[in-house]
């Protein structure tokens, strides 16, 4: 995926919001924008804000997965990092989103209380985002909103039963180009 803009959105950003909304695979949310927050240089002013979206994701797909310590960990940070103003330059309500955040932090937080999972929407200021997402959403814009399949252990536990075949044959490819390495140094100085 290029890092082409939407209007003044980043497309990656505009794919997290598709994913957290229609399909709510926030696994997909953080991949989603961990790979266009890495892009970015250090000086980037949003550079924490999307830290803290994906740390937001991050801790639904916890909570969904009934991890409610990684949850409150994600959310923690996420808070930490997330400011109003710099949510409204993304098009969402700043405020709004903090407060419905803080209020799941103590939902999570109160361990007295067996909640069921939900999601939620983020609050948007920007219509014309919201409408670039329906749109951008393949036809899948009916399904906006649409609660997360608690059935698919796909969505659910993604991190465990998704394909790792290619990052398992890159791993064992560089070490394996390691040994070499270290090998032929050992080799250069005996001779040496």
């Amino acid at each position: 995926m290029t890092t082409t803009y939407t209007g003044s959105y980043p497309v990656h950003y505009i794919q997290f919001l598709i994913e957290f909304h229609v399909t709510r695979d926030y696994f997909e949310c953080h991949e989603l924008l961990e790979e266009y927050w890495k892009e970015q240089p250090g000086d980037d002013p949003l550079y924490d804000t999307w830290v803290g979206l994906i740390q937001m994701a991050v801790s639904q797909y916890h909570l969904r997965r009934a991890n409610r310590r990684g949850a409150r960990l994600m959310l923690e940070q996420a808070l930490e990092r997330l400011t109003p103003g710099h949510l409204e330059t993304l098009g969402l309500d700043g405020p709004a989103l903090l407060q419905l955040l803080q209020q799941r932090l103590r939902q999570i937080q109160d361990l007295s209380q067996s909640v069921p999972y939900t999601d939620y929407e983020l609050p948007f200021v920007d219509h014309e985002l919201l409408a670039a997402c329906h749109e951008r959403s393949d036809g899948a814009a009916e399904l906006w909103g649409t609660p997360s399949n608690l059935g698919n252990d796909q969505l659910i536990h993604r991190h465990i039963l998704r394909d790792r075949s290619d990052v398992i044959a890159a791993r064992e490819e560089a070490l394996y180009r390691r040994q070499q390495r270290r090998a032929a140094a050992a080799r250069s100085g005996q001779h040496g």
